[in-house]
This record gives C-alpha cells, sequence and structure tokens, in this order.
C-alpha cells in the first residue's frame, strides 16, 4: 500500500470516507483502539468493524509497529491522539524520509502533564509535518500559530452520511418513533452522545428544571451520568440507539443540545451529532466549547443558539427560548439545513487531495 491511515475505530460516520480514500490513493487503514473516555463500550468491537470494512484495514499493533510503518508505506497519515502512536508514526516516516501529513483536530492546547511533557515534541510535529488535515477553522487558526504559517493546512469540514441523516422522514415514522419509546405529544429537546460532564451533560441536568416548558428532554447514549438523569424529573433516558433510528429522533425533537465543556485534557474537537440535528433541520444549542460552534457550523443566531460553556442559566433560556418560538426553529432549522448541506464526503476527499499534493511537492523539493 502507499499510504498508511491511522485512526482507533472504524467509526460509521468515517468509513465513506476511508473507502473514497482508499480507492483514489491506495490507503490502507491501521486501528490501535483506545479512547475510552470518550467510545462507549458497545462500540469497541475493532474486530468486527474490521472484519466488515469495504477497504483494506487491519489492526495497528503498537507504537513500536508504528515505528516501523516507514519501511513499508510511502505516506503516513496520523491523528492528534493515540499517546504514543503520533510520535512513533511521525519518528518512523522520518527515519526513512516518508511523508507524513498531520490529521489535526485539536485547536486548544492541552492542559495535562502527560500534554505539557510531550509539548516540545508534538510542537515539533505540528511545525514539520509535510502538510495538516484540520478539522475546520478553528483547528486551522491554532495550527497556524504553531507552524506559522496557513499555506500548507487544509480543512476537511467535518461530515456524516447525508444519505442516512438527511433522508425524509415522514410523520407516520415519528409517530412510531414515539410510540416505541413511551413518548407522549410533549415537545421533546433532544441530547445524543456519551453521558460524561465533558459533554456538559451535569451542565444540561442542572440547567433542565430552569426550563420553564411543558417538554421533555430525551437522552439517548449511556455513561456514568446516567443513574443521575434517570433521577431527574422531565428526563427520559433512551439509552444507546443505532444510527438507522436517529434520523426520527431528530425529526420528532424541537432542537438538540450539545453543552461541552472545556476541561484539562479536553475540548469538543467538533460534535458531529451538530450535522446530523441540522441535516433534519433542526436547530443546535451548543455551547462556546463546541468545535462545531467554533469552526463557524452553529452560527449564534443564524443555524442555532450558542452560550457559555459551563452556564446552566444561559443553557435553559436558550431552550426556553426555542421551544416558545415556533417561528425562530423554523428559520434557524432551515438555515442549519442549509449550512450543513457542503460538509461532503466528496470535499472531506478534496482537502485529503491537496494535503496530499502538498506533502508530496515538499518531498521533492527536499523539505
Amino acid at each position: 500500500m502507499a499510504i498508511a491511515l491511522l485512526t482507533n475505530y472504524l467509526t460509521a460516520y468515517r468509513v465513506p470516507l476511508y473507502r473514497l480514500l482508499a480507492e483514489r490513493h491506495d490507503v490502507e487503514v491501521l486501528c490501535y483502539g483506545r479512547g475510552e473516555r470518550y467510545t462507549p463500550g458497545w462500540f469497541r468491537d475493532l474486530d468486527r468493524q474490521l472484519a466488515a470494512a469495504p477497504f483494506p484495514a487491519r489492526r495497528l499493533s503498537g507504537a513500536a509497529e508504528a515505528l516501523r510503518l516507514g519501511t513499508r508505506y510511502q505516506t503516513v497519515i496520523a491523528p492528534f491522539a493515540g499517546g504514543a502512536i503520533l510520535p512513533a508514526a511521525y519518528v518512523g516516516a522520518r527515519r526513512r524520509r516518508r511523508r507524513f501529513v498531520l490529521w489535526a483536530s485539536v485547536w486548544s492546547q492541552p492542559r495535562s502533564l502527560s500534554h505539557a511533557l510531550a509539548l516540545p515534541l508534538t510542537r515539533h510535529i505540528y511545525r514539520r509535518a509535510d502538510a495538516v488535515v484540520a478539522y475546520g477553522e478553528h483547528v486551522r487558526r491554532f495550527v497556524a500559530r504553531i507552524r506559522g504559517t496557513d499555506a500548507d493546512i487544509v480543512i476537511a469540514p467535518q461530515t456524516v452520511e447525508p444519505e442516512l441523516f438527511a433522508r425524509e422522514v415522514g410523520a407516520e415514522e415519528v409517530r412510531a418513533f414515539r410510540r416505541a419509546h413511551g413518548l407522549d405529544e410533549r415537545p421533546l429537546v433532544l441530547y445524543v452522545g456519551r453521558l460524561i460532564e465533558e459533554k456538559g451533560v451535569g451542565v444540561l441536568l442542572d440547567a433542565w428544571p430552569g426550563v420553564d416548558a411543558d417538554a421533555r428532554l430525551v437522552l439517548i447514549g449511556d455513561g456514568p451520568l446516567a443513574e443521575r438523569a434517570r433521577g431527574t424529573p422531565g428526563i427520559r433516558l433512551l439509552g444507546p440507539m443505532a444510527r438507522a433510528e436517529l434520523p426520527a429522533a431528530y425529526a420528532a425533537a424541537e432542537l438538540l443540545v450539545l453543552a461541552s465543556l472545556p476541561t484539562p485534557r479536553f475540548r469538543e474537537p467538533w460534535g458531529l451529532v451538530c450535522n446530523e440535528a441540522m441535516h433534519q433541520g433542526r436547530p443546535v444549542v451548543a455551547s462556546d466549547a463546541v468545535g462545531a460552534v467554533a469552526g463557524g457550523l452553529v452560527r449564534d443566531g443564524e443555524s442555532g443558539l450558542v452560550v457559555p460553556a459551563g452556564d446552566p442559566t444561559a443553557l435553559a433560556g436558550a431552550i426556553a427560548r426555542l421551544l416558545a418560538d415556533e417561528a425562530l426553529r423554523h428559520r434557524l432549522g432551515e438555515a442549519a439545513r442549509t449550512a450543513v448541506r457542503p460538509h461532503t464526503y466528496e470535499a472531506m476527499v478534496a482537502a485529503f487531495d491537496r494535503a496530499l499534493a502538498i506533502a508530496a511537492g515538499r518531498s521533492r523539493s527536499g523539505h
């Protein structure tokens, strides 16, 4: 194979991208697992994912193998994740004078001790990568400050499957979804994702009693805050849900909430549930610590409402405002549908095309 692309798991929303890259660029996807804090347990069946992959994919055994990638591949693409995997992949590529492309998702420097110790090396990788593929404009700005230029940073717009999430969901399907999950006709406010503090779930649970409306908060997902959610009045916890069911969930809801919090180790790189809801024409209430906000997809008063991270009063007010104003919900929802439409896999592949061309050019020039 000409190109190795490293990742942790084969998430469903990445499979179309990897398939297109394999067809166009002779890419093999190497998976190393990990990310347990943010990945639900029911998702971590990497062997099953590899067996079902419609492109060349295999398990990466660890950092020692990452060091040897330069003996087999002309180009290595690696993300800012995986502990020692990133530096090992970089060093291994450079030992053999291979091209290295960084797939960057971080937009604020993590402040943990381990990140502080690794900072000189990670900044070197940021500066010396042949090209950088960024999650969005917010990541591009962060990386450009380190590299001193944005000339070789390209943005691959974060994408979910439009054929799934943008499909038309009829009234009968919405009614069937409500019946299946025991939901009455009250308006629904939706959260989808891990039930953890970093995702702002605790703030949302604090905020919900302040939403003065006859509505129900529906949580889809699992995690440490599940028990607390079950004990909060007006909340329905549905647990994990198959992706095929999610379009009906979004269509049944009035809006989506993603109130992520910044922590020393984490700042929401994007928040693809925003894309999913927006494809169904649903506005998003998001905190300013969400990458889709910083990256320009969710805009306050245009395609959703933005609140300060960690402020349950502001969050409750934004939710209540949308629940009370049908015209505003419709206007923001239609603008959201329009805003997310350019986020396609073709646009992502075009960004990787550009990054690989930049890397090849630097290699030929001896940089």
